[in-house]
């Protein structure tokens, strides 16, 4: 889901999972994502908010804001907050608004601007970041083609949030994420609608909430505006006492819904291990 991003701009999503690691939270927060910039692009910050040394700073303002609570592996899938999602959205258009082919740690200082309210936000307005004025100290690209984000750059981020919530969220957390009229067809090939998923949802979702169970996204079958196909493999989605390996793949289907995306289909097939 990161192809168009830089390697910059790879790192700051890894050390954004460090720092929630570090802080104990489960989930990878704004602020997250602002103290992975300020690790991995010192010379951003040295020029947009004035020094070399505004890291500690930053970090020491906003620890008296988060939560600490026990460091969590850094093994743990850790899912992007709704926020943090909607900052690496904002992030892929600010880069085709500007006529770049790439997504780097610039738009996504202009991402977390954008998202107004989120901590990340309200800390680099304190320090007089102005969205427009970053805007005009960038440069555009008038003659390389405007690259359009493709739909599965918004849908698969919100996938995946799914998938890693499965070993975090209740049920009532994770039902919101299904459209209306979602159906999903489990490994028997019995189709289950909106209202038994919800019922059900613990029993259908239990083998993929293990904590042994991996979850990869393989490709994207069908990408338009309307519609992402996307397959999953699971791994391991069995009991720890049982001796075989069970291997799942998930045709998952969203759809555009109230300007967001919603599962309307997941699909389970069984697969043999190799």
């Amino acid at each position: 889901m990161f192809e168009r991003y830089t390697e910059k701009a790879r790192r700051v999503i890894f050390f954004a999972r460090y720092e929630a690691s570090q802080y104990g939270s489960p989930y990878i927060e704004t602020e997250h994502l602002l103290l992975g910039l300020l690790r991995e692009d010192r010379a951003l910050a040295a020029r947009f908010l004035g020094g070399t040394k505004v890291e500690p700073e930053i970090r020491a303002d906003l620890e008296q804001q988060i939560i600490h609570r026990e460091r969590i592996d850094t093994s743990v899938e850790m899912p992007l907050t709704a926020e943090s999602m909607r900052i690496l959205n904002f992030a892929a258009e600010e880069a085709e608004r500007l006529g770049h082919g790439h997504v780097g740690t610039e738009h996504l200082l202009l991402g977390m601007l954008r998202m107004e309210g989120s901590l990340a936000a309200q800390v680099l307005q304190k320090r007089g970041l102005k969205l427009d004025q970053i805007r005009e100290q960038l440069p555009t690209s008038a003659t390389i083609p405007t690259v359009k984000a493709s739909p599965s750059d918004t849908a698969l981020p919100k996938l995946a949030s799914f998938l890693a919530g499965l070993k975090w969220h209740k049920a009532e957390d994770l039902l919101p994420f299904f459209a209306a009229n979602a159906q999903f067809v489990d490994v028997h090939g019995r189709q289950w609608n909106r209202e038994e998923i919800e019922k059900e949802f613990v029993t259908l979702l239990a083998p993929y909430a293990k904590k042994n169970a991996e979850h990869i996204i393989e490709q994207t079958l069908v990408d338009s505006s309307e519609v992402v196909v996307a397959l999953v493999l699971c791994k391991n989605a069995i009991l720890a006492s049982m001796e075989r390996i069970w291997i799942h793949r998930l045709s998952i289907v969203l759809i555009q819904e109230h300007d967001d995306w919603a599962i309307v289909l997941i699909q389970v097939t069984p697969v043999q291990p190799a």
